[in-house]
Order: structure tokens, then sequence, then C-alpha cells
């Protein structure tokens, strides 16, 4: 206990660090006492250290500094053979209440070779809010570092409605890095594309409400309004696995999928989740003479969802039993050849998106009110890793029905009570049960009119679609509705 008491009283020291002069060991309140007292026993501080440990704890901890600040020895130190050091008095000579030498900071700039030393240059210069400095941040926009270039535009976006900083900073929406492309967008592009929601965010149309329509889904979603839905979770179909899913080519099945979320992105709130569960699939070989195929449905979907304006946010590994998935490796167990290893797949992946915006999470959850938030937070024993550890679920109508665990931690960590959950892929209606199970809402649809039947058959049992009653249709039934 002494031990920890005493670690926590030297959490501002240098340990065993004494200025040789005084004799005092340095802390954030010595610091303190000479910059009250005047620089000269400051620079000397500095000038007299050789731990470079010291020197940058002396430097961090000058907090804001005075008009009458003498920085010569900061500038002196701009020429120090350690980057840490020269990146901590840049961040100083920053604080210098707009009297900064900026020659002295864009000479470093053109000889510098470390990239934080360089953004913090820039970031020193913008904070000085000179309209003389325009010129020198323009050059700086042309940095082969992306986080620099962000730096720079920083600081031009200070100087409002400044033509010939629009002039610089509007064409690099075009930029090659993403980064650059998304910084600018924000700033002068977002807000001219956002349209009003119909509803208030939390809230859906009542005709969306617990309903599965027997359908299409892309003929479905025709009649279904801009920014309806909360929190999508489904599996598509797996390219040419089952008599339902079957197209004409990988190609096709991939831009059909394209069309459903981008439909999808469409009637989904700003800034709310996508999550997609599939996994790379093998095809069987025609004959003993073809390979079989394995196509990697979720890579080749992801960069059609980032097009579509899908922010890739995680990605979830779902880990099943080995005992539970189809036996790969059996032949290669036979002869150990190389080249022949085939291990059993017994992962899928929970990929995860979300709707862009330039507005932050706590947007999100700032439209509830504090008793929805309160009584939506995860209980204790939540998974803190990306690997769920989950069984499958077997059934003789769906061969690949959701476990309801799976479903239960995609919806409790993805939305709030009250939301609007979708599944484009109903299936069995696993989301929808597990939604209602956990007070939010559902909308389904399901094209397959055996699987359709099912959720009604099931519907009449006690422990499904329960409280508030499931409205089962078909599309022209739920045409009118709509109206």
């Amino acid at each position: 206990m002494v031990f920890q008491n005493l670690r926590r009283n030297q959490i501002n020291l240098v340990p065993l660090q004494i200025d040789k002069k005084t004799k005092l060991m340095i802390t954030k309140e010595y610091i303190s006492e000479l910059k009250r007292k005047g620089n000269s026993e400051l620079a000397n501080l500095i000038k007299n250290q050789r731990d470079i440990g010291t020197i940058n704890f002396i430097l961090e901890s000058l907090g804001q500094l005075p008009n009458n600040f003498d920085s010569t020895f900061l500038y002196e130190l701009l020429n120090h053979q350690h980057s840490q050091v020269r990146l901590n008095a840049v961040k100083n000579i920053g604080k210098l209440n707009g009297n900064s030498d900026i020659k002295k900071l864009s000479d470093l700039y053109k000889k510098e070779t470390d990239t934080s030393v360089k953004r913090e240059i820039i970031s020193s210069i913008g904070r000085q809010r000179k309209p003389e400095n325009k010129s020198l941040l323009f050059e700086f926009l042309e940095d082969e570092d992306p986080k620099a270039i962000c730096q720079a535009i920083r600081g031009l976006l200070v100087f409002e409605k400044d033509k010939d900083v629009e002039e610089h900073l509007k064409p690099l929406i075009n930029h090659t890095n993403e980064m650059v492309r998304t910084v600018i967008y924000k700033e002068y592009f977002a807000k001219e594309n956002q349209t009003e929601s119909a509803l208030p965010h939390p809230e859906t149309f009542e005709f969306l409400k617990n309903v599965v329509v027997n359908a299409d889904v892309l003929k479905a979603l025709k009649y279904v309004p801009d920014e309806s839905v909360h929190l999508t979770f489904t599996s598509p179909p797996y390219y040419n696995a089952r008599d339902y899913s079957i197209y004409p080519s990988y190609q096709a099945y991939l831009e059909f999928l394209e069309s459903v979320f981008k439909e999808t992105h469409r009637i989904t709130k700003e800034g709310r989740f996508l999550i997609v569960n599939t996994s790379p699939i093998i095809i069987p070989r025609v004959s003993r003479s073809h390979s079989s195929k394995r196509y990697p449905i979720p890579f080749d979907l992801h960069p059609y969802l980032v097009k579509q304006g899908w922010e890739f946010i995680d990605d979830i590994v779902w880990l099943k039993p080995e005992a539970s998935v189809k036996n790969r490796i059996g032949g290669f167990m036979q002869h150990r050849k190389p080249l022949g290893y085939k291990p059993n797949s017994v992962t899928e992946y929970l990929m995860v998106y979300r709707k862009s915006t330039e507005k932050l999470l706590d947007w999100n959850i700032r439209s509830y009110d504090y008793r929805t938030v309160e009584s939506s937070k995860v209980a204790d024993g939540y998974e803190s890793t990306n690997v769920w550890k989950i069984d499958p679920c077997f059934d003789k109508i769906h061969s690949a029905i959701f476990p309801v665990e799976l479903c239960k931690r995609v919806i409790q960590y993805y939305s709030f009570k009250g939301d609007l959950i979708f599944d484009p892929f109903g299936g069995s209606g696993t989301v929808g049960k597990t939604a209602k199970a956990l007070e939010r809402l559902f909308f389904l649809t399901e094209q397959e009119p055996k699987y359709f039947e099912y959720m009604q058959s099931k519907s009449k049992q006690p422990d499904i679609f329960k409280e508030r009653a499931t409205k089962f249709l078909t599309l022209e039934q739920f045409k009118e509705i709509t109206k």
C-alpha cells in the first residue's frame, strides 16, 4: 500500500532526476516556479540536462506561456538531434500567442524528416490565424503525408468565406487520399447533400412495425420511405448454394447484393448500422477432372458497400465448434502431401458498417431520451473481443438459421429499445423473434413462400412474436398499407 501511494504521488516526477544547480527534484511545480521567475533559469535548466527524457518532461510541462515569454531557447532546440525534443519545442512555439517566428518554423519544415514534427510545424503555423500565413499553408497542401495535408486544411478553415482559401480547398474533393477527401466533403459538400428526415431519429413509420412481407426484397423496398430503419442485420443467401439462391454468374450475385444494400442504405437512419453475416463459400466441382471453386464473398462485397456510402467499422469473427462444420481436411489427413491442405472452415464474418455521416455517434445517442438510453445499456457479461464463440443452429425447414445468441448480441450492441430492426432475407424469422424479445420492433422481407409460411406457423406459438401482433403480408397487401 505504501509503495502504491508513493507511485501515485510521483506521477508528475521524473524519477530521481535532480537539478544540479538547486539540488531540487524536477517536478511540474518546480518548472512552473522557474517560469514565473523568468526564462533564464528555465533555459539554463534545459541546457544543463543530458537526459532526453528529462528535457521532454520539462517541455511538456511548460503549460500556457505568458505574453512576455522569452522563447530564444525554444528556437535553439529546433536543431536538436532528437526528434521528440524538436516536436515539443515546436508545440511550445505554437503557444506564443501569435508571436511565433514563422520563417524559422518554415525553414525547419523544409529540412525536417520526421513526419510528426512536420505536422506539428503546420499546426503551429495554422494556430497563428494570420492571413499572411495562408500562402505557406497552401504550400503544405502539397505534402506527401495525408495527415500533414489535413493539418494544413484545418489551419485554412479558420478563414471562413475566403474565396482564395475555397479555391485551394474545394478541388481536394478529388484528392487521391480518402482521408483528405472525407475532410473536404464534410466541410464543403455534406451540408448541401443533407436531407431532412420525415421523422425524429428514434421514430419510424407505423406501417413498418412488426411486419413480415412475402416478396422479393427489392420490390418491397420500393414502398419503404427514406431513413426508416435503425439497424439491419442479415445473412444473404450464399451464391448458388441452395435452390432458392441460383444466379447466372458470381458477378450477377454480387450485383444483386449491391442493389439490396444500396436500397438498405437509403432506408437506414443517418449514422446507423448494417451488419452482414457471410463467409467464403465453396462450390463443388463439376467432375473429378475439375477443381472446386471458393468464392470470397465478404471481401468481394466490401468494395460495393464502401462505394455506396457505408463506412467500414469492424469485423467480428463467428467461431463455431469444429464438429459442426463440413469436413474439408479429410483428404489431406490421408496423404499429408503439400499443396493439398484444406482446413475445416470454422468461422464466419460479421462485417459491421455504419451509414456515412459527418456526425459523431454521440449525436445518434443524444437523439434518444435519458430513460431509453439507460434502459438499453448492455448488461455485464458482454463480449469484449471480436471473436464470438457461438454454436450454430440447425432446423428441418431452414438449414442456415441464425442462432438466437448471435442475434441477441448484435441487436443489443447496435440498437436501442424501440428501434426498428430490418432483415431483408428474413428466413425463419430469428431476427424478428429476438428483436421483439429485446423490446425492439422488426421489419422482415422473405421471398420464399415456405419460409414465410414457416414464420407464420411459428408465430402461433406463445414464445414467438409476442405482445404486439405481427402482420404477415403479401406484396400487394404491403403496398396498400403504405398508402
